[in-house]
């Protein structure tokens, strides 16, 4: 994404990727969209070719089952800005987005790709661009720190076919052991994100496909049953990570090299790819590489901070039942589902990020 983007702004994009082409699009995955992702594939002409991939949901239910508070959001809850579009978000599976990609990359004039083999030496002069990954290894040559902190809980992921769901709802369960969501797919289909212990993701990714199901249908929400497991689910540590410096000299951190969050509310994806619409803007090429680079650093990490705080904040105050934290989350739950204003604030700072509550946001 961030090759396109900067070669939409005229550069002259080397991409390099150790995987071969085939290896980049087996992962199963699902991915959260929301309205700014969905602004920057607009404005690089993916999004109508997307759309047919894509699984719009009209509403986002949250559910507390501590304190029983419900919060129900819906397409009247978005701001004016958005609220020419049918959904207030999109699931979107990994495959065909991958696809298209590598297929807009294949055909661009202005990009040479290396995929399972190693590129030629980049010019000296050029803006060297990071996008390797939580252990990035280029973000340790550069001699960049990090904050982190490794919870307890990791994550599992996983496709389902449900019975008496509704493709048009997404639900994010807060739950004691950590917050469960449901993704629908289209077609009675579901990508299941359950936290938990670590352990307990491990072991359950180990069950036989009957004994996962079943313990799948004891979280669900009333009226969902899981019928199907249509993947190998799989167990992933949870972290939030945060480099302590965007950038280095010439070169930039991209996606998950800079900052990682927990995956709460679907914000990861999202906030990669506002990194990628930070450094378009920023990339002008008229500018010396050092000055591209210390540009996107200095914009860019107020918003990764306020998410990572957000959605640090989230797991802490709802993965306990102390009484007072209880009580606390009951009455802010039933504020939001009685008062609009916070939901469309609520909202605004998931769907277009929390930047965007400063600022008018583009028509």
């Amino acid at each position: 994404m961030t090759a396109l983007a900067l070669a939409s702004r005229g550069h002259r994009i080397i991409l390099h990727d150790p995987q071969t082409a085939a290896r980049l699009q087996s992962r199963s995955r699902a991915y959260a969209i929301t309205h700014s992702s969905r602004r920057l594939l607009e404005h690089l002409g993916l999004w109508s070719s997307l759309k047919p991939s894509l699984t719009g949901f009209k509403t986002l239910e949250l559910r507390d089952d501590a304190s029983s508070g419900r919060v129900r959001f819906s397409g009247a809850d978005l701001a004016s800005a958005n609220s020419d579009q049918d959904s207030i978000g999109w699931i979107l599976d990994h495959r065909p987005l991958m696809r298209l990609l590598l297929q807009q990359l294949h055909n661009h004039a202005a990009v040479s790709l290396y995929l399972g083999s190693p590129p030629p030496p980049a010019p000296a002069e050029a803006l060297v661009v990071a996008a390797d990954g939580p252990a990035s290894p280029t973000r340790r040559r550069w001699r960049i720190p990090v904050w982190q902190h490794r919870y307890r809980q990791g994550c599992l992921t996983s496709k389902v076919a449900l019975r008496g769901t509704d493709d048009a709802t997404a639900f994010e369960l807060f739950r004691p052991e950590g917050p469960l969501a449901v993704l629908p797919l289209g077609h009675g289909t579901a990508q299941v994100v359950w936290s938990a212990p670590f352990e307990r993701c491990e072991q359950r990714s180990g069950l036989s496909g009957s004994v996962f199901l079943d313990q799948l249908a004891a979280v669900l929400p009333q009226g969902l049953e899981p019928d199907l497991l249509l993947d190998t689910p799989r167990a992933f540590p949870q972290q939030w990570q945060l480099a302590r410096r965007f950038s280095r000299g010439r070169g930039v951190l991209v996606g998950e090299a800079a900052h990682r969050c927990h995956p709460v509310g679907g914000q990861g994806l999202n906030l990669c790819w506002r990194d990628v619409e930070t450094l378009m803007e920023a990339a002008d090429p008229k500018l010396h590489a050092v000055v591209i680079a210390r540009r996107y650093g200095r914009k860019r990490w107020f918003d990764v901070l306020a998410v990572g705080i957000a959605t640090d904040l989230l797991v802490r105050l709802f993965s306990n039942r102390l009484p007072p934290l209880c009580l606390i989350r009951r009455v802010t739950l039933r504020l939001m589902a009685r008062v609009s204003l916070l939901r469309r604030i609520s909202l605004r700072a998931m769907t277009d990020g929390p930047m965007q509550l400063l600022r008018p946001l583009p028509e």
